[in-house]
């Protein structure tokens, strides 16, 4: 069983069942159609996307995640792709999304850049990519995150990883984070709102 099967295994979910605060407050950025949900873990964001209208494919590595995002949905009357998978394995197909999310997906430095390259080929044009992460200022908070610098985010990290993108949202700030019992408390976090021209 791998770390997040391990930490989805319990009956309550890890992160909560309400939508990351940042996405639903910008979710209407990403226009009608089809939504790709990174790490989706429990299914918080995607369940919450689909209830928006949209179609969403959830894909993440823990298929205990990916069953409680199956039941959340079936529980918020809505249905969502689960797709169990690494995120060096997906296959991201060209200019496929409307919108790509990315909240709390935290990967190797090497491996994000990789991520996020085939994530800017995957949009449509008009299409949006949101993103939540910890930045480095978050180590030894305590209130939730990857304990290793690799694993966290800057912003000029996301303007390179970025590139293609048009920013209209793109800040580092700190913020009172209350997702479950795994994210509580203050969180230093990048936010980004980025187009596809």
């Amino acid at each position: 069983m791998n770390k997040w099967d391990q930490r989805y295994s319990s009956d309550a979910f890890a992160y909560g069942t309400e939508p990351n605060d940042f996405l639903a407050e910008q979710a209407r950025h990403i226009p009608s159609g089809h939504c790709l949900c990174l790490a989706d873990g429990e299914g918080r964001n995607g369940v919450y996307l689909a209830s928006l209208g949209h179609p969403v494919t959830s894909v993440d590595s823990s298929r205990v995640g990916l069953e409680k995002a199956q039941r959340l949905a079936t529980q918020k009357g809505v249905q969502i792709q689960t797709i169990h998978s690494d995120l060096a394995d997906f296959a991201f197909e060209p200019e496929s999304y409307q919108g790509i999310v990315s909240i709390f997906c935290h990967l190797p430095s090497e491996l994000r850049k990789s991520v996020y390259r085939k994530s800017v080929a995957a949009l449509r044009p008009g299409g949006a990519f949101i993103l939540e992460a910890y930045t480095p200022n978050q180590l030894g908070k305590g209130t939730g995150g990857p304990p290793v610098a690799d694993l966290l985010l800057s912003l000029d990290d996301l303007r390179r990883d970025l590139e293609g993108l048009n920013f209209v949202l793109a800040r580092e700030t700190e913020r009172d984070i209350r997702e479950g019992q795994l994210h509580t408390g203050i969180g230093s976090v990048v936010q980004v709102v980025a187009i596809k021209e």
